[in-house]
């Protein structure tokens, strides 16, 4: 026979409800569920399931929505690269890799919503999976990155063997080469590198541990470190070559100025863009833990993850060949400005 508190003489209280904290109320310390792999905000219940109580964040909703644009956007890129033979190139080479690498993040974020509040009974290794497969689509990212940097200086420096020594075969290889590490990052956490059974290692970018976060945000500005070190010498180079020009023909160097301005002011955009998307995401990660309010975490998160939302449009709407592709797809017909423009190293 149940006996009440009333029964047993002793007062009645009413017993508190296990209430689900949105993101950004509270300190943060509960195991966070999303996102995951690439930026770890969130809180859910005990057990994994961030949507058990029916409540779906809206900071969620938006990185959900964030991926799906990423996703369909860099599908349009890769579908134009792959169906026109004219664009062949290396650049273009590498411009596929970072849309690939940018559409596996979309369709990361996608998964990690999906894992969070549509997935019963809770997985971790399906949790595990879908953060590495955003560890692995992000790192890919950032190196698709530095390699179009890389590309475009050697473009410049050697650009008398430049076409002869960048062939499109040793361009597969380094892009196959580049893949293979950053899949190998993805697969850390489903080989242990994870905080899962010791929620006080957790940092922001569950389940990364901290030390693993802190390494990877170092790693992270290192490298673009070396991007901007690489962007102040293409600048260097391109303007020594306008200068050589300049004193030889006139209208020569009108049009060299024309590319050389067109191509730093797309480097230019692209890591701009990039920089003020991911630093303030990578210098948070490496100095706070999991007891900090989610809300920064998710605030810095989306504009990082808006990144890979950002890079299809400054390539399709900047890039003549692409934009060439994208007109006959569309409409069957090509404007007489792109038409008669030629193609240039400077275009990417």
């Amino acid at each position: 026979m149940l006996h009440s508190p009333a029964a047993m003489g002793e007062p009645w209280q009413p017993q508190p409800q296990q209430q689900q904290r949105l993101p950004g109320l509270g300190n943060g310390s509960e195991p966070s569920a999303w996102p995951s792999a690439a930026g770890g905000p969130g809180t859910a219940a005990p057990g994994g399931g961030g949507g058990a109580g029916g409540t779906v964040s809206p900071w969620d909703i938006a990185l959900c929505a964030t991926g799906t644009a990423v996703a369909g956007e860099n599908a349009l890129v890769l579908a134009v690269l792959f169906y026109t033979p004219s664009l062949r190139a290396p650049m273009f080479l590498l411009i596929g890799s970072l849309a690939l690498a940018d559409l596996l993040a979309g369709l990361g974020l996608v998964a990690n919503f999906a894992v969070r509040y549509l997935l019963r009974p809770p997985s971790e290794a399906a949790e595990l999976g879908a953060a590495g497969l955003l560890l692995a689509a992000f790192s890919a990212s950032v190196c698709s990155l530095l390699a179009i940097t890389v590309d475009r200086y050697l473009s410049l420096y050697n650009a008398l063997t430049y076409h002869s020594e960048r062939t499109l075969g040793f361009t597969c290889a380094m892009v196959l080469l580049m893949w293979l590490l950053c899949l190998g990052v993805g697969l850390l956490p489903l080989l242990g590198w994870n905080c899962l059974r010791d929620q006080s290692a957790c940092s922001i970018l569950r389940p990364v541990t901290k030390d693993n976060a802190a390494v990877l945000a170092v790693t992270f500005l290192l490298l673009f470190a070396l991007m901007m070190q690489l962007y102040l010498q293409i600048c260097k180079i391109a303007f020594r070559h306008a200068q050589q020009i300049a004193v030889q023909h006139q209208f020569i160097a009108t049009a060299q100025a024309t590319s050389t301005r067109k191509g730093l002011s797309t480097l230019s955009l692209i890591l701009g863009t990039f920089a003020l998307c991911w630093i303030p995401f990578a210098i948070y990660s490496l100095v706070a833990d999991s007891s900090y309010p989610v809300v920064y975490t998710y605030s810095l998160a989306l504009p990082a993850t808006c990144n890979s939302l950002i890079n299809p449009i400054i390539y399709a709407f900047r890039n003549p060949d692409i934009q060439k592709s994208l007109w006959l797809a569309c409409c069957g017909c090509i404007p007489s400005t792109l038409s008669s423009r030629p193609r240039t190293s400077s275009d990417v």
